[in-house]
């Protein structure tokens, strides 16, 4: 099992509760010292990765199953924040929030998708936000970035139907981590959330998100939302790609061999 982003926050949890659950984990993260502690208390390995950097993302799954073995889960948890006016933003910004919160994701599963065919199947999980389904002043990019992120898993999931590989949509809202609390830096996005609570929002531990992630990979859902009290606010999203499904109902989802 490969886990990005995961010397910290809602990784570090997930790496723990899959290790509970019986996994052996691949933590993916940029820094090695931050990875060494938890790979050595879960028996896990360590695969230090610049996922901004597209020349290293184009080689970690094969660079991880020949140092650690076969991918059979590839949980795409990594994303980092980006909380300015669009135009002020700095101008790397969009490029790199994109990668690492979209692009990378995608990469990794189109190298990751062959191998778990020809093993027999896998799972993909991907990890996005609520934060794709609405907009707040100051999150433009992240929004955007996790936007696509959602509704590639959607599309994912239409090229996979009747294939052995299971795809998982994780899409929370507040989760008291490092990210989260970056909201604060722009006094818009601060506001709104400020609004945002004060009409309910509610904040989610990110040990229940790792425990609704492996319930949702043991037993093959296809979606996590969290709170569950958004869950509304997501099947609006989501009921166009259920028509769609319906209606495609019959017709072949891959082109003969």
């Amino acid at each position: 099992m490969l886990i990005t982003g995961a010397s910290r926050g809602i990784g570090e949890s997930l790496a723990m509760a899959f290790t509970t659950a019986g996994a052996r984990v691949a933590l993916v993260a940029r820094s090695r010292d931050s990875l060494e502690p938890l790979a050595t208390a879960l028996d896990g390995t360590v695969h230090p990765t610049d996922l901004s950097d597209p020349t290293q993302v184009a080689v970690l799954i094969q660079r991880v199953e020949d140092e650690a073995g076969p991918v059979d889960v590839l949980i795409n948890n990594a994303g980092i924040e980006s909380t300015a006016s669009f135009a002020d933003a700095p101008d790397d910004e969009l490029r790199r929030v994109t990668q690492v919160n979209y692009l990378a994701p995608a990469e990794l599963c189109r190298q990751a998708i062959p191998r778990m065919l020809r093993r027999g199947g896998g799972h993909i999980v991907n990890v996005s936000s609520l934060a794709g389904l609405m907009a707040f002043p100051g999150l433009t990019t992240y929004s955007a970035s996790k936007a696509a992120l959602s509704h590639f898993t959607a599309g994912l999931r239409a090229d996979l139907r009747g294939l052995p590989i299971r795809t998982t949509l994780v899409e929370l809202g507040t989760v008291p981590t490092d990210l989260l609390a970056k909201a604060d830096n722009y006094e818009p996005t601060a506001k709104s959330f400020q609004r945002a609570y004060r009409l309910g929002t509610v904040d989610t531990p990110r040990e229940k998100v790792a425990k609704e992630v492996v319930k949702a990979v043991l037993k093959n859902r296809r979606h996590v939302r969290l709170p569950r009290r958004s869950a509304p606010m997501a099947l609006l999203v989501e009921a166009p790609r259920r028509a769609a499904e319906i209606m495609l109902t019959g017709v072949p989802h891959q082109a003969k061999s």
